[in-house]
C-alpha cells in the first residue's frame, strides 16, 4: 500500500483524509481545531493522531494540502461599471477560490481608500474599461492606490490602452499584468486572472498564513480550499478521458459564517423564445453568500425568513426561537444534543433557509418583457433547471437527520417561479467531508479522485419540485 495524505487547513478545522490508491478507497478521515493563532502544525498533529487511532500508523507516500486558514484568500476588486467590469472581476476572484472583502465601482473615493487601509487585502484586482475604451477611471484609480502608504500584491486586468500609464504609476507595487477580464462588451476572459491568483496564493499567501513553517512536511500546498472544491465538482461533472462524469450538477456547502454554491454546466436558455441578457456564465461557477450561515451569520437567514417563517419550519413558538437565537448569539459553538431537541429543529430550519437563499442568489432568473411581437422572457444568469444532481456538504448538512428535505430547498418553488433552479434532482451527501481532499487529489490523479467520489458520495434519494 502506498497511502496518500490529503489535508485541508480550514479556518475552523484542519481535516485530514488518508487514501489508498491501490484499492481506490478512503482509508480514514479525522479533524481537529485549526491552530493558526499559535502554530498551525499543532492542529495538524492532533488531526493526524486522531487519524492514526483509526487507521494505525501509515507511511504516506506524499502529503498534499489546500488551505482557507485565517479567513482564506482576502481580495478586493475594482471595476468601472458595477454590472460589467466590476462583476467580471468579482466572478474571476470567486472562481479562483478567493474571499472578496470589497468590490469598488467607478472612481475610488477617499472613503474607499480608508476602507482599504482598515482591512488590507491579500490581493487587489484592478480592472475597468474594455480595450480601447474608458482610460480615465482605471488610471485615476491606479493613482489613488499609489497614494497609499502601504503596498500589496496587485493584479492589473483592465483596459490595455491604459496599461503603460498604470504600470508607471504602480511601479513600486508587486504588480502582475493579465489580459483584460472584459476585452469587449459581453465577453469574459477570467481564466488568466484566476491562474495568477492561484500563483500568488502559493508564493505569498501561504507564507503569510504561517503555513511555511510546515511546508517541509508536505509534498505541496496546491490551492485555496474553495478552489479545491470547485475542482472536485468540475471533475465529477465532466469526468476524464477514461472515466465518465455525472453531467451538470449543483453543490452547496453550508458553513457557520458563509454558504458557498458551486454549479457546473453551461446554463444557457432552454427555450428558443427566451432571450439571454448579460455575460455568458462560466462553466464552473462559484458564489459565496457572506451573510448566510448557521452560526456566525444566522441573522441573514432570520432577516429573510422572519420569526414567523422559522416558527412554521420548526413547529416552535416564536418566543422559543428567540431564546434559541439568543443562546447562539452568546455561544456560537452550541450543537444539538438529540434529533428532537429544539436546537436541532432550529438548525434544520436555518440550514434549509441557507440552501434556499443561496441557491436563489446563485441561479439565474427570468423576467417577462413586452415586445412588438408580444410578451417574451429575458434570462439573466445561469439556467439550472435541467441539473440532475445536487451535492450537499458542510457540518449542518452532513449531520442533519432529514437531509433530503434540506436538498429540496434548492429546487424550483412556486414561491419564486422566475428563479431558474433545478426542477428535480437526485441528492447526494458528502458524509466524510472529502470534497476538498478530492479536489487536491485531482491535480495529481484525476481518475482516482473521480472514482473515489463516486464511491463515497451517499445518495439520499430523488427530490422533486418544492410544493411551497
Amino acid at each position: 500500500m502506498r497511502p496518500l495524505l490529503l489535508i485541508d487547513f480550514g479556518s475552523t478545522y484542519t481535516k485530514v483524509t488518508a487514501v489508498d490508491p491501490d484499492q481506490e478507497a478512503v482509508i480514514g478521515t479525522a479533524s481537529a481545531f485549526t491552530t493558526v493563532a499559535t502554530d498551525i502544525g499543532e492542529g495538524l498533529d492532533k488531526a493526524l493522531l486522531s487519524l492514526e487511532s483509526r487507521t494505525g500508523k501509515l507511511d504516506f507516500e506524499s502529503r498534499l494540502a489546500c488551505s482557507s486558514a485565517a479567513g482564506g484568500l482576502a481580495m478586493m476588486v475594482s471595476g468601472l461599471v458595477p454590472e460589467l467590469t466590476a462583476e467580471a472581476a468579482r466572478m474571476a476572484a470567486l472562481g479562483a477560490g478567493a474571499r472578496i472583502s470589497r468590490v469598488f465601482s467607478h472612481e475610488l473615493s477617499d472613503r474607499d481608500l480608508v476602507l482599504i487601509m482598515e482591512d488590507l487585502p491579500d490581493i487587489f484586482l484592478l480592472t475597468g474599461g474594455t480595450d480601447g475604451g474608458n482610460r480615465e477611471v482605471i488610471t485615476g484609480n491606479a493613482e489613488k492606490l499609489a497614494s497609499l502608504p502601504v503596498r500589496f500584491p496587485l493584479i492589473y486586468a483592465g483596459n490595455r490602452s491604459a496599461l503603460d500609464d498604470c504600470e508607471k504609476i504602480l511601479s513600486d507595487f508587486p504588480l502582475i499584468v493579465c489580459p483584460n477580464v472584459m476585452p469587449r462588451l459581453g465577453q469574459l476572459l477570467i481564466e488568466p486572472v484566476q491562474k495568477e491568483i492561484r500563483k500568488l496564493f502559493l508564493s505569498r499567501i501561504v507564507h503569510g498564513r504561517g503555513l511555511s513553517s510546515i511546508r517541509e512536511l508536505l509534498s505541496g500546498i496546491l490551492m485555496p480550499t474553495p478552489s479545491a472544491i470547485l475542482a472536485a465538482m468540475t471533475l465529477l461533472s465532466q469526468g476524464t478521458k477514461t472515466e465518465e462524469g455525472w453531467g451538470d450538477l449543483l453543490a452547496i456547502d453550508v458553513g457557520g459564517a458563509t454558504t458557498d454554491v458551486y454549479s457546473i454546466g453551461r446554463g444557457e436558455p432552454d427555450d428558443v423564445n427566451i432571450i439571454y441578457k448579460g455575460f455568458p456564465e462560466p462553466l464552473a461557477k462559484r458564489t459565496v453568500e457572506g451573510d448566510i450561515g448557521v452560526r456566525y451569520s444566522f441573522s441573514g437567514i432570520v432577516d429573510e425568513l422572519g420569526l414567523e417563517g422559522l416558527a412554521q419550519r420548526t413547529g416552535l413558538a416564536e418566543g422559543e426561537i428567540q431564546k434559541l437565537l439568543a443562546d447562539l448569539m452568546s455561544d456560537r459553538s452550541l450543537v444539538p444534543g438529540t434529533p428532537d431537541d429544539q436546537l436541532c429543529l432550529l438548525d434544520h430550519a436555518l440550514a434549509s433557509g441557507a440552501v434556499d437563499l443561496a441557491s436563489r442568489r446563485h441561479a439565474g432568473c427570468l423576467e417577462e418583457v413586452y415586445t412588438p411581437m408580444g410578451p417574451a422572457f429575458v434570462q439573466t444568469g445561469k439556467n439550472l433547471r435541467s441539473v440532475g444532481r445536487i451535492i450537499l456538504t458542510g457540518g449542518s448538512l452532513i449531520h442533519s437527520a432529514a437531509p433530503l428535505d434540506i436538498a429540496r430547498a434548492a429546487l424550483y418553488s412556486p414561491a419564486h417561479p422566475m428563479s431558474l433552479r433545478p426542477l428535480e434532482a437526485e441528492a447526494f451527501r458528502d458524509d466524510r467531508y472529502i470534497l476538498s481532499a478530492m479536489g487536491v487529489l485531482a491535480e495529481k490523479e484525476p481518475d482516482l479522485a473521480l472514482r473515489i467520489m463516486k464511491k463515497e458520495l451517499v445518495s439520499l434519494g430523488h427530490c422533486r419540485q418544492n410544493p411551497n
